[in-house]
């Protein structure tokens, strides 16, 4: 009978057309899932896959080979982490991608409490301003904002990202404060350039009476990280529009101060994003249950809210 390591190596470079990606979801060297597919054929008597440079190709043998087995797979690892749940506790590796401000100031103070129930779990956590590919690339869970949802990735919402419009008081000294959005291009702006496609976005703003209203700061400062853009802030520059959960403790410690307390721009909702699966690792379920569970303990839906109505 053929060992499960082979079976699996052999399906998720069939889903993913490569052994490096496969062994990135299960967590081995391009080498050992190699080894393990030419295995396979070896014990089977025939030739599974057309390797290339560039990619591999299910052969006809191959395709039918995966057709087999495909669901039966996902049951035999259903079954046996079920198993492997009741007979002892959440462990292994726990590889999760978050962006470096929100990360370290709300996910990152949860671990001590995390690790102190879950000792047999690993933290492997990437501070990142990127949106990864829990499959492609590994991952177990990512948490940030407006992810384009790929098929088999699912998102629970936990607060809700509102943009607010923030200054030094030194900077708004002897200066008009803003009546409304379209008075924020009378001031100097610190703006964000996206990384991806080099560009400024700026924003609509709204307030909790429907009114909506152009926000378009002037650029004259331009960084690429809503930290750098908080830093500059502080530092008396100009105004950034940044989310609430970027500087909410700055504003509460009098660094910063909001401007247009009424107005805010709605920009989706921090998630949590993990691999649909008809059973979760537990130390996937537990992760996420224990977040959920610390964004209501701590009320951060609220806290997080633009609108101060």
């Amino acid at each position: 009978m053929e060992t499960l390591a082979n079976l699996e190596s052999f399906v998720r470079s069939a889903e993913t057309g490569s052994f490096s990606a496969a062994a990135r979801r299960l967590a081995l060297t391009p080498a050992a899932v190699s080894r393990n597919v030419a295995l396979l054929e070896r014990n089977l008597g025939v030739r599974l896959f057309q390797r290339s440079t560039r990619k591999l190709t299910l052969t006809e043998a191959g395709e039918r080979f995966l057709v087999e087995i495909g669901g039966n797979l996902d049951a035999l690892q259903a079954a046996i982490a079920s198993v492997s749940t009741d007979r002892g506790e959440p462990a292994g590796v726990l590889k999760v991608s978050m962006a470096p401000t929100f990360g370290i100031t709300y996910v990152m103070p949860l671990l001590p409490a995390f690790l102190a129930r879950y000792p047999l779990i690993r933290p492997d956590w990437h501070f990142e301003n990127r949106q990864v590919d829990l499959i492609a690339e590994g991952y177990d869970a990512a948490l940030g904002g407006d992810f384009d949802l790929a098929p088999g990735v699912v998102s629970r919402a936990l607060a809700p990202v509102h943009l607010v419009a923030v200054a030094s008081p030194a900077y708004m000294a002897g200066r008009v404060p803003p009546a409304d959005p379209g008075d924020l291009a009378d001031l100097d702006g610190i703006v964000m350039r996206s990384s991806r496609t080099g560009r400024v976005r700026h924003r609509t703003m709204r307030n909790s009476a429907g009114g909506e209203m152009p926000a378009r700061l002037r650029e004259t400062i331009m960084v690429n990280d809503p930290a750098a853009m908080r830093e500059a802030a502080i530092l008396g520059l100009g105004v950034a529009l940044l989310s609430v959960s970027d500087v909410l403790s700055s504003v509460e410690r009098g660094e910063l101060a909001r401007l247009l307390p009424r107005w805010y721009a709605d920009t989706g909702a921090i998630s949590i994003y993990y691999a649909t699966r008809a059973l979760l690792p537990a130390k996937t379920r537990v992760f996420v249950d224990f977040v959920v569970k610390a964004f209501e303990r701590e009320r951060l839906a609220k806290r997080f809210a633009g609108s101060m109505e």
